[in-house]
């Protein structure tokens, strides 16, 4: 069977395109990557600056082009956007996005009709709806990062509550990535053990505590803004994921933004849940039996998303 080059392009070469591109690079996601910016130079700058690291990582062609040069490539990850500024929330962010995503959807259609694309600008569940509607490939081959980040920042705070590695906490951050997010505190466990109304490995359990914990998850994007005037890391560990995810087809369960269908009484939204995801984009989604006040959560989420699409005509 010939060998296809595993190519991943990257539309915006901002903070977050760049944090993006330098975990690919770092976990050898893929064999090539093509960075596209309306600064070439910028774009030129980043793909040397990351090829001068191949002789203590391993062979990776990192080049900056257009949008014609994504054509070979099975993955393209969208940070392209206006950037959140301190004190302006994600939804804030959508009149002055939606404008460039109309373009994006244009050329991406045009010369990489069948590429998966991975929507990480934000607000990122809007913008990833958005994108599906005005492009013409296949919904379920646009998806969102979504609360994978939140997911994670949850996962974290909880290893340093129970003393385990945060990879060892299974659960879910649901909703939109942003106010109206919820911890489905039903979903959380620790070795098998639901961390819900009972002592696990030694820790009571205490609503009032892990309600804070919500809030610092919620809160967290706005305080790492505040200190360095944007987030861009960790989304770009999570992008990075993602991608690899798709590339290996590993069916891998990720909360990603996807578009909903009836699902929880939710239709015409995207937002975040458990997705099956492999090479041919979202191939089912996980139903989890949420209690009331989650279901009623996710339910004011999908409502919010859907009045701030309405707002721009979608």
């Amino acid at each position: 069977m010939e060998h296809r080059t595993r190519s991943v392009g990257i539309v915006g070469v901002g903070n977050v395109g760049v944090a993006g591109a330098y975990a690919l690079y770092l976990r050898e996601a893929c064999e090539e990557l093509v960075l596209v910016d309306m600064n070439k130079a910028r774009a030129e700058g980043e793909a040397l600056d990351l090829m001068h690291g191949q002789g203590l990582t391993g062979r990776m062609q990192v080049s900056a082009g257009g949008y014609t040069d994504l054509a070979r490539c099975q993955v393209i990850v969208v940070t392209a956007g206006v950037g959140q500024k301190p004190g302006e929330s994600r939804l804030e962010l959508l009149e002055n996005n939606t404008k460039v995503f109309k373009s994006i959807a244009e050329q991406l259609d045009r010369y990489a009709p069948s590429a998966i694309v991975v929507v990480a600008s934000n607000p990122v569940d809007v913008l990833t709806f958005m994108l599906q509607e005005l492009s013409r490939r296949p919904k379920h081959r646009i998806v969102g990062t979504g609360t994978m980040l939140d997911t994670s920042r949850l996962k974290t705070l909880l290893g340093n509550m129970y003393h385990v590695g945060p990879q060892s906490v299974h659960g879910y951050i649901l909703g939109e990535h942003g106010d109206t997010e919820l911890a489905a505190w039903s979903t959380v466990s620790i070795g098998g053990l639901a961390i819900k109304e009972r002592m696990v490995l030694g820790i009571d359990y205490s609503k009032s505590t892990l309600d804070e914990l919500a809030i610092r998850v919620k809160q967290a994007a706005y305080k790492i803004i505040e200190g360095k005037g944007y987030t861009n890391l960790a989304i770009g560990v999570v992008i990075a994921r993602l991608v690899e995810a798709i590339l290996d087809d590993s069916k891998t369960v990720l909360p990603i933004s996807v578009r909903l269908s009836g699902e929880y009484g939710i239709s015409n939204v995207a937002l975040s849940l458990p997705a099956c995801v492999g090479v041919k984009g979202v191939e089912k989604l996980v139903e989890l039996p949420l209690e009331s006040e989650e279901l009623a959560a996710l339910q004011l989420s999908g409502e919010t998303m859907r009045e701030s699409l309405a707002s721009i005509g979608f």
